[in-house]
């Protein structure tokens, strides 16, 4: 009879030719959001999809879960932080969901997704929702075909939520957005009372390349390895891990606008710091990747937000900016250039909003994700639904559906539910986090004025990007900052920041 070692050696194979079959599609999903031409996504979306149908049908083949039921004694015996058995508790929960989506379904889900992305990259820019509104349609449908291969939940949306953070449903996000939403809008309120912050500054023409050179200089002073990774243009930024070494972030530029590319790429390089700094023996396994969405938002909001929009963070590399573009900044002060980078305004885009009003964004996709799931509000309805929204909780309406219902590519190239949560549940983790750094490491906010960048992120590889999905998200905050999910360290944040900026 083979010996636990054994059989935990067959498991990690077997993983592994599911991670390599995972990472062959995200090479694909890559190269489809850079540089595939448009001609390519009829087959494109069936080579996606036959490589997830083979990856669903080699995880949950029985042979795998027999290996699992096997190895419960060998897990059982060892202490609860050791990696075996954080690895065998980890596929154990990835078994018993996946094994209720039949693969085919999987396929489906992800050739259609791979066809609407590419119509959605056609249809935006020319402000064209009805020509994507049936292919929205079928992904509603399919969303709500995925929620009801799961059994036990309250909600629709519950087992969609729980993919992506885990131990959330829709009663405790509704639960947390209510709290925070008590606070932030007398605090929004508040803010843009005031005459608004001028950033003109930031709208002035800047190459493209210039651009790129800087994000680059900041972020592998960060300690992104451009060795283990490289940054490409998108429509819409995103961080993707294609295998063990080879993490790659993509920005999107404006030559008019010099926060677009900047933040976006601070933002995804911390995303990709998160990956990169997995344990390499996690390789191959269920553990090689962040833990949840929202931890692994909290990642890329600490350095885009609590890093790369901070006084200490501009003291340092203000000089540089203004060396890089002269004409744009030499006649811009420092206190000026952060005013306008930390300017409160309600706006239309989420990936352009500002920390305070940020949130009220995601609070407004994440009702209409709920309001489409239960079938509330139909896919032909969804434009007027989301001006009527940013009406009632910004009082702004967008001009065209490029700004409202079509600016995010969520529901265009995955399903609709469980994802927009956790960019809230980020934002509020990455304080917690942060002010446990700052205990640990109390040099780490003049170190950030100096543009040194070691302390933090090894407080953060050491607590956090180490573990991967060894520990669940609310183990992992309960280890790293001893008490559950918390608004206050946040909000304190928030409150202190603009509280300065603004006087109040």
């Amino acid at each position: 009879m083979a010996s636990a070692a054994e059989k935990l050696a067959e498991l990690k194979n077997r993983l592994l030719e599911v991670s390599d079959l995972e990472g062959a599609n995200a090479v694909l999903a890559w190269d489809q959001s850079t540089y595939m031409p448009g001609g390519g996504a009829s087959a494109r979306g069936r080579q996606m999809a036959t490589l997830m149908r083979l990856a669903q049908e080699k995880f949950t083949d029985a042979a795998v879960g027999q290996l699992l039921d096997d190895l419960q004694p060998y897990a059982a015996s060892l202490p609860d932080d050791h990696d075996d058995a954080a690895l065998i508790r980890a596929t154990q929960r990835r078994y018993q969901r996946d094994t209720q989506v039949p693969p085919t379904f999987i396929a489906n889900l992800y050739e259609h997704a791979s066809q609407t992305y590419q119509v959605w990259a056609e249809a935006r820019p020319a402000n064209d929702f009805k020509r994507v509104q049936p292919y929205l349609e079928r992904t509603l449908d399919l969303s709500r075909q995925m929620a009801e291969f799961y059994t036990g939940y309250e909600h629709i949306a519950d087992p969609l939520i729980g993919l992506a953070d885990y131990g959330m449903k829709a009663s405790s996000v509704r639960q947390v957005f209510a709290e925070l939403r008590s606070q932030l809008v007398p605090l929004v309120e508040t803010i843009t009372a005031q005459p608004l912050a001028d950033d003109t500054c930031l709208k002035q023409n800047f190459s493209e390349d210039e651009q790129l050179a800087f994000g680059r200089k900041v972020i592998e002073r960060f300690g992104y390895d451009f060795n283990s990774g490289r940054q490409d243009k998108t429509h819409h930024p995103f961080m993707t891990k294609l295998g063990s070494g080879d993490v790659r972030i993509t920005t999107r530029v404006k030559e008019h606008s010099f926060a677009e590319a900047f933040f976006s790429t601070t933002h995804e390089a911390g995303h990709a710091l998160y990956e990169q700094g997995v344990n390499p023996t996690y390789a191959g396994t269920p553990l090689d990747g962040g833990t949840s969405n929202g931890v692994h938002e909290s990642q890329s909001r600490t350095w885009e937000n609590l890093v790369s929009r901070s006084r200490g963070f501009w003291e340092h590399y203000y000089p540089e900016l203004q060396h890089a573009f002269p004409a744009q900044f030499k006649s811009v002060s420092l206190d000026s250039f952060y005013r306008a980078i930390n300017k409160v305004q309600r706006s239309l885009i989420r990936t352009e909003a500002d920390e305070v009003t940020y949130n009220l964004h995601v609070m407004i996709r994440f009702e209409l994700e709920l309001q489409m799931l239960e079938g509330q509000l139909a896919v032909k309805d969804l434009p007027e639904a989301w001006h009527a929204a940013y009406q009632a909780d910004l009082g702004i309406r967008a001009p065209n559906d490029i700004n409202g219902c079509m600016q995010d590519v969520h529901w265009y190239g995955g399903h609709i539910g469980g994802v927009f949560q956790a960019y809230t549940l980020g934002n509020i983790l990455s304080a917690q986090f942060f002010s446990e750094a700052v205990k640990a490491q109390p040099a780490i906010p003049s170190e950030l004025a100096q543009g040194q960048f070691a302390s933090l992120h090894a407080w953060l590889k050491e607590n956090i990007y180490q573990h991967g999905s060894k520990y669940t998200a609310p183990e992992l905050i309960e280890r790293v900052t001893g008490r559950g999910l918390d608004i206050n360290p946040y909000m304190q944040y928030l409150r202190s920041k603009y509280g300065e900026l603004y006087q109040l």
